[in-house]
């Protein structure tokens, strides 16, 4: 799975909310100042072609389908947390956490969960 830029991520995050619109519903969805109409359906394409969307033709314009969930895209990024800062070690990523932001535990071992799952799925 690729990493998403801060863009796609925003777009991702409405396009997971809504599961699947066209360009002007995600522009829509955006707070203002809202971005370009241009901008959101370039970032869309990319989005498409790095698989997290599926473009759907309706009518004269395209649909855009959430491929990739936002759970397994948040696995993938925790996952990748772990092994890039934590040398893969999910102690020393409860210890920093729990040190540091003050997490519950139930938080804490959810985080846990999500991490090995992901690194299990990247084996």
């Amino acid at each position: 799975m690729k990493e998403l830029t801060k863009a796609e991520e925003q777009v991702m995050q409405i396009l997971w909310e809504l599961k699947e619109a066209n360009v002007r519903e995600v522009v829509s969805n955006f707070p203002d100042p809202k971005p370009a109409y241009t901008t959101v359906a370039t970032v869309m394409n990319a989005l498409e072609k790095k698989g997290f969307a599926d473009k759907i033709p309706a009518g004269k314009s395209h649909l855009f389908a959430v491929k990739i969930s936002k759970e397994d895209y948040s696995g993938f990024k925790a996952g990748a947390l772990v092994k890039n800062y934590f040398n893969g070690s999910f102690s020393r990523m409860a210890s920093f956490f729990a040190k540091d932001n003050k997490l519950s535990i139930q938080e804490l071992e959810e985080m846990i969960k999500i991490a090995k799952e992901q690194i299990e799925k990247e084996k």
